[in-house]
């Protein structure tokens, strides 16, 4: 049996669900938890990166950037450019530079306003951050996309230094001709993930390049909208999880050049009526995924653990869901899956996951317009 048919034929173990008492334990197959409020405060936080000080930089959605030390929130900073905060648009993800403890590069990821300023493409910026706000700051990608939603914006270095952004397919209407929809066409940045270098400009061996009617910056293509983009620690391969639509959310190894179907094949069905998108579920010459959600969770951040903190959770794939309300744990072995537990059920939109230099997993929550806190899982002593 492949992977794919493996995690649907076996059901999430439901292990935990947040009690009364947030300080009560929570259990799992390999670690009973507990869950701490690390910040509370925040609008809409979207994405989380760690400063070598241990202090927390994470973007609201709205367009601003905040430093959580020791439970307090300060901010905002600044620097941070002007965002169409609007729909799925505004501040999205940030992530630092490799070598940031010499350069003090911070990258950040939104929905730039474009035309009139009632419609944006995902762009990124980087600048120089000195405590209190970014200096020098320049735009180093401005997607060529246009359209509603799903921005994508997830950013992650790799090992070498090089620079992976997603970008969504811009709900882009998945009707008529399939092999048309422009997740498909390489000429855009729809469905797209790119590989940089750190100043935008384009590695002469990413796999388009030279190649008439594509676009130099793409890595895959054929995406839905990834929400969550990390590099494995044992390969340095990203791995990806993008939204599906009513059904089909999914978890892929990226590689290089590889066509991941989108509108084509997939596991999704149409909103609301339940009706049929794609030919079918497979298709040579287009990736297969390695996970699929049905139904979706609304898949977000997402995290490949390496800390001492849970070692028998250690390479094993965490992802964030949103309309499930869940982290979705894929046990693995290596690189294959075995099975998936959720954790933290029903506590509230989960929009992403760090792992903190304590080896804790720390957890942005999302209520939509309202206040919003961090939380961390901490192992139950």
């Amino acid at each position: 049996m492949n992977r794919t048919a493996l995690a649907l034929a076996v059901a999430p173990l439901v292990t935990s669900a947040l009690p009364a008492a947030a300080q009560d334990v929570l259990p799992s197959m390999h670690h009973d938890y507990r869950v701490e409020t690390v910040a509370e405060g925040l609008m809409e936080p979207w994405g989380m990166a760690f400063l070598p000080s241990g202090d927390l930089l994470v973007t609201e959605r709205r367009g601003t950037l905040r430093v959580v030390s020791d439970g307090d929130v300060a901010g905002p900073v600044g620097g941070v450019p002007d965002v169409l905060y609007q729909g799925q648009g505004g501040l999205l993800d940030v992530a630092l530079h490799p070598d940031f403890a010499d350069n003090r590069m911070v990258y950040l990821s939104f929905s730039k306003p474009i035309g009139d300023g009632t419609e944006a493409t995902t762009a990124v910026v980087r600048g120089v951050f000195d405590g209190e706000s970014l200096t020098d700051v320049e735009e180093i990608f401005e997607a060529e996309s246009r359209g509603r939603g799903h921005y994508g914006s997830r950013l992650v270095f790799d090992d070498q230094g090089y620079l992976f952004i997603s970008v969504g397919d811009r709900q882009a209407s998945p009707s008529g001709d399939l092999e048309s929809h422009p997740a498909q066409d390489l000429s855009n940045h729809h469905g797209v993930i790119l590989r940089l270098h750190e100043d935008g400009s384009v590695p002469q061996d990413n796999p388009f390049v030279g190649q008439a009617g594509a676009l130099d910056e793409i890595w895959s293509y054929g995406h839905r909208n990834p929400q969550g983009l990390v590099i494995h620690p044992e390969t340095d391969q990203p791995w990806a999880n993008e939204h599906g639509p009513q059904g089909g959310d999914e978890v892929n190894r990226i590689v290089r050049g590889g066509n991941y179907g989108w509108p084509v094949v997939g596991y999704g069905v149409n909103y609301r009526s339940g009706s049929a998108i794609h030919e079918g579920t497979q298709r040579e010459g287009m990736v297969h995924p390695e996970h699929v959600w049905i139904p979706s969770i609304g898949v977000s951040g997402m995290i490949v653990y390496t800390g001492d903190a849970f070692p028998e959770w250690q390479g094993d794939v965490f992802n964030g869901g949103l309309s499930g309300m869940q982290i979705a744990r894929l046990d693995m072995e290596g690189e294959e899956i075995l099975r998936e537990e959720t954790l933290l059920l029903d506590v509230a939109r989960v929009r992403d996951l760090e792992q903190g230099p304590d080896g804790y997993i720390y957890v942005a929550l999302e209520n939509e317009g309202e206040a919003s806190r961090l939380v961390r899982l901490v192992p139950a002593m």
